[in-house]
């Protein structure tokens, strides 16, 4: 069966971050995610964890507020790239982490690509135990993002021909860009190695859009059994409040299980 992480960037912030990993076990998530988990120790996580498994971070974007996105694909940044995934190494290390998604940053053109797949090919070397993740995300949300379509992704994975990489599916941005997620999803599910729900087009609670989430789960289970399902969404209320569908899903899956 699938399992469901709760994303502790967007739900339960009505507490304080390493709060969140206990109210999410309360709620019936089987896990958590956290983007940029680096304001806190890994000894501060281990002890908010409490045992918690940790399904995604993010490699450190650099300087947020200053409009820094990640530095994998920032010819000339290939140090500032390095250093950061390191850290990131580290804290998934240290903290067990199932995928580490590597952000591109703000870049474009044929230079970013070569120093984008160079600097993959150079984290798959150094932290071979580790599984990354890439994320195609909309420039709405993101503006001048290098990884901004699921085909682009697709041909990079091709190139880097390493199961140990592989696809974040985002439903929020699959729609956003390419209006049919469904069909990003038909396309490139080989591929995926963990998932990201919210509803459509509030991303809010997961549902709407045209596209069915219980079916969405069938299919990971039987393609990837076991797959992290991360809900990362805004809470049209308390986090709590908006729970129905995590409810309904696991029922459901325990049913198909059974």
């Amino acid at each position: 069966m699938p399992r469901f992480a709760a994303n502790l960037t967007l739900l339960f912030t009505e507490v304080p971050m390493l709060d969140r990993p206990d109210w999410a076990a309360r709620a019936g998530f089987d896990g958590v995610e956290a983007l940029f988990p680096y304001d806190h120790s890994m000894a501060d996580w281990e002890r908010a964890l409490n045992g918690m498994p940790l399904a995604l971070i993010n490699t450190p974007p650099g300087d947020w507020a200053s409009g820094d996105r990640g530095f994998a694909a920032i010819p000339g940044m290939e140090l500032r790239f390095r250093d950061s995934f390191l850290r990131a190494a580290d804290y998934a290390a240290r903290l067990k982490v199932s995928r580490l998604h590597v952000m591109a940053g703000v870049a474009k053109g044929p230079l970013a690509r070569d120093c984008y797949v160079e600097n993959l090919l150079w984290a798959r070397q150094e932290a071979p135990e580790l599984t990354l993740t890439i994320e195609p995300l909309n420039p709405d949300d993101m503006p001048g993002y290098f990884l901004n379509d699921f085909d682009q992704a697709a041909r990079i994975l091709d190139d880097l021909g390493d199961a140990r990489i592989g696809l974040q599916f985002d439903l929020w941005h699959a729609a956003r860009l390419h209006g049919d997620a469904a069909q990003v999803w038909a396309e490139h599910r080989h591929q995926v190695n963990h998932i990201q729900i919210a509803g459509f087009p509030s991303r809010n609670e997961p549902g709407g859009g045209g596209f069915s989430v219980p079916d969405l789960c069938d299919e990971a289970d039987a393609h990837c059994p076991g797959i992290w399902i991360a809900a990362e969404y805004r809470p049209t209320r308390g986090t709590a409040q908006g729970l129905g569908w995590l409810q309904a899903l696991k029922s459901r899956t325990a049913l198909i299980g059974a």
